[in-house]
């Protein structure tokens, strides 16, 4: 019987969770108190310089995702923050972050446009914080976002504050998409997204420890990576640990049937030590995981999604890196 939450389907199904990361080149994430609309931006608090910004740029394409992000003290404190995450061509880690503390959020159009026209910017700050993680609690979006999110979130800062771990900060933000794997977040500057979390698999993502195999239920995606590409990167998380971590990685669809049911893709990896590894796998589309379900809770119609096993996989090419005495 389907159930009245998108997510409860989703679990109740099996429905597998890798390649769902959004590939964003920028992320754009502007400090805003609740409550948000459904449509983030049109919300009380957005100024309309910041909302006229938002849509000038969805009409001109640009390779942008912005986020209302706030925390528990964000209707009191007497600055607004602005968060830059830039996927820089050849990174291959994820994505370079540049911080800004303004008076206020009226002022956060005119430094994105600075940023976006590489003008010298006033207000920006050395960051000591190293990691941002995005929850989303967006329930006027997706109830599940509510139902899942919220209670995540509040957990997930307990958890942080008990492993006192300083350099991490968590934010609550506006819809990202996935939200039938709620609670589900964003990691940056990696930029890996991951669902149906709980306390145990939190801990995992923070410390990078205990069991990997959780990864084959909680990991989304690497959004620097092409879709079927996300589902290669798994497969070799599993194989090699908690060290793929410090990797570099591009990858590359190489070849994919008419009907997309057959794709040869292509991982490659860079050790800290300078080797490189060239790998190459055949996704096959599998019938008995695809899945039809409603995306969403307010979708109005079910849509088939599509999911891939890793059929095969070989390492293409190696080259070592020289040992200099």
């Amino acid at each position: 019987m389907k159930k009245n939450f998108c997510s409860d389907n989703s679990r109740e199904v099996g429905e597998d969770i890798v390649g769902t990361a959004t590939n964003n080149q920028t992320y754009v994430l502007i400090e805003c108190s609740p409550p948000w609309h459904s449509d983030a931006f049109s919300s009380r608090w957005v100024p309309d310089n910041l909302r006229l910004l938002v849509k000038e740029a969805k009409l001109a394409k640009l390779p942008i995702k912005f986020q209302l992000i706030a925390y528990d003290l964000s209707h009191k404190v007497d600055s607004t923050t602005l968060l830059i995450y830039h996927q820089e061509e050849g990174g291959g880690r994820g994505y370079c972050k540049r911080e800004f503390k303004l008076e206020n959020i009226e002022q956060a159009a005119a430094t994105i446009k600075k940023w976006l026209w590489a003008k010298n910017l006033k207000y920006e700050i050395d960051a000591t914080t190293k990691r941002d993680i995005l929850v989303c609690t967006h329930g006027s979006h997706d109830k599940c976002c509510a139902r899942y999110g919220n209670p995540f979130y509040f957990h997930a800062k307990n958890i942080i504050s008990d492993l006192g771990l300083d350099n991490v900060r968590i934010w609550r933000s506006s819809h990202f998409g996935g939200h039938r794997f709620a609670p589900t977040m964003i990691d940056l500057p990696q930029g890996r997204y991951y669902g149906n979390l709980d306390a145990e698999s939190f801990k995992s993502i923070l410390t990078h420890t205990g069991d990997i195999k959780r990864f084959k239920d909680i990991y989304r995606g690497w959004g620097i990576l092409p879709r079927s590409i996300q589902i290669v990167e798994r497969e070799l998380i599993l194989r090699y640990g908690w060290d793929w971590f410090n990797f570099k990685a591009a990858g590359r669809i190489i070849e994919e049937s008419p009907d997309k049911s057959n794709v040869l893709a292509e991982l490659t990896l860079e050790k800290p030590n300078g080797s490189v590894y060239n790998y190459q796998a055949k996704l096959v589309k599998n019938n008995s995981k695809t899945k039809t379900l409603k995306a969403s809770c307010n979708a109005k119609h079910e849509t088939v999604l599509v999911k891939y096993d890793v059929a095969d996989m070989w390492l293409a090419s190696r080259a070592l890196a020289e040992i200099v005495s």
